[in-house]
């Protein structure tokens, strides 16, 4: 993806940021227009010192978008903000506002980039009145006549921006919901691959481990029984190609249906796989396992188990996983920790969106089954994520 696309993806996955960087240049603007010598403060001190403060916060509102995933609070937050200091600098700067107050009215709006047509109506109509209110409370002492003709077309300029981010905003939120329904449909149709390459998967681990493979350990018995009467170089070398022949075809079905799942439950079956995945990174897996038996919920959690290390060696490139199963009461949940690359986890989205359908294999059926995933995550700082879902639960 070039460098273009990259910012924009950044600016998409989290719309708070854009009001976040956009609100300080505003800021400047303000200052300079603030310092124009023909403007008669009502308090020099108390709108710099506001001034000064609206600046702190808007420097925090952007260290917070460029941390990580924004709290749902934090855009509420920062408009009430933005409306407080508009009104505070509006009072500070007395008559002299009639300068400013096409600036400080503007930023209000800004809660479109929440998608809220609603809020963003009410808040551009209040704005606009109030700037108009200030006018002739101010510059006319209550005489609307003495309004002179460009103010009223500076209202009608807010009046037209309250509209068009009113209708950006419409335009957003219904492309979003449209985006999202696409993207459950999307979903289902993963879940429901998922579920019959499962059902495939196992018929024909039974028919190998029901054909083939005993075929192959019954000929190896045979020759075996063969070699304990009468030593041949040869049937040793044909019961040694047989014996790795076997191992490999056991490895396949395991593969496609893993049998120590079936035969010895879910702590064995993870525990094995810690071993593979140990091998394959050429580091440690660590598993911390609780035995949970044989719950109807072991197949998925299985196969999220498969995913989440899979995610770490191929992905991740980790050298340290470690992975944890409990039980506490009716909730199974798997844990696995890794050193990797790490990630952005409000990527997920666009990546799904993109065709990379890994982690949505993950999450889909879990989700689907009544349980949940957590995943916390930063670029180089690794990746940690939580499996909760109901033991009972048949996957």
């Amino acid at each position: 993806m070039s460098r273009p696309g990259r910012v924009a993806d950044y600016f998409a996955a989290e719309p708070m940021r854009v009001s976040a960087w956009l609100r300080l240049p505003l800021i400047g603007l303000i200052v300079l227009l603030g310092s124009d010598p023909n403007i008669q403060m009502w308090h020099n001190g108390v709108y710099y010192g506001v001034l000064a403060v609206y600046t702190v916060s808007a420097v925090l509102w952007v260290a917070i978008a460029v941390r990580g995933q924004v709290p749902q609070w934090v855009a509420p937050a920062a408009t009430s903000v933005d409306i407080a200091a508009v009104v505070m600098l509006c009072l500070a700067s007395g008559a002299g506002n009639t300068e400013l107050l096409p600036v400080f009215f503007l930023l209000p709006v800004s809660v479109a980039f929440q998608e809220r047509p609603m809020i963003t109506a009410v808040l551009g109509i209040v704005t606009a009145a109030a700037y108009f209110g200030i006018l002739v409370y101010y510059m006319a002492d209550g005489n609307w006549d003495r309004i002179p003709d460009d103010e009223y077309l500076t209202w009608a300029a807010l009046l037209w921006l309250t509209v068009f981010t009113t209708g950006m905003c419409f335009v957003l939120r219904r492309r979003s919901e449209r985006v999202g329904q696409l993207l459950r449909t999307r979903e289902q149709l993963v879940l429901e691959s998922m579920r019959a390459d499962e059902r495939h998967n196992r018929e024909v681990a039974e028919r190998l481990h029901d054909g083939p493979l005993q075929n192959l350990l019954a000929a190896r018995l045979q020759i075996e029984e063969v070699l304990e009467r009468q030593p041949d170089p040869v049937l040793q070398a044909v019961h040694s190609s047989l014996r790795e022949t076997a191992a490999e075809l056991r490895g396949a079905v395991s593969s496609l249906h893993p049998q120590v799942l079936a035969e010895l439950g879910l702590t064995a079956a993870i525990r094995e796989l810690g071993r593979q995945y140990a091998a394959r990174c050429a580091g440690d897996v660590v598993a911390e396992l609780e035995e949970v038996g044989s719950p109807p919920a072991q197949p998925l959690v299985y196969r999220a188990a498969k995913e989440l290390l899979t995610n770490a060696v191929k992905h991740g490139r980790a050298k340290n996983i470690r992975v944890q199963l409990t039980r506490d009461g009716e909730l199974l949940t798997l844990v696995v920790v890794d050193d990797g690359a790490g990630f952005d986890p409000r990527d997920l989205v666009i990546s799904v969106a993109d065709g990379h359908i890994g982690l949505a294999s993950l999450t889909v059926p879990i989700e689907a089954a009544g349980g949940e995933v957590a995943i916390a995550s930063a670029p180089g700082s690794g990746t940690r994520v939580s499996v909760t879902v109901p033991a009972d639960m048949a996957a």
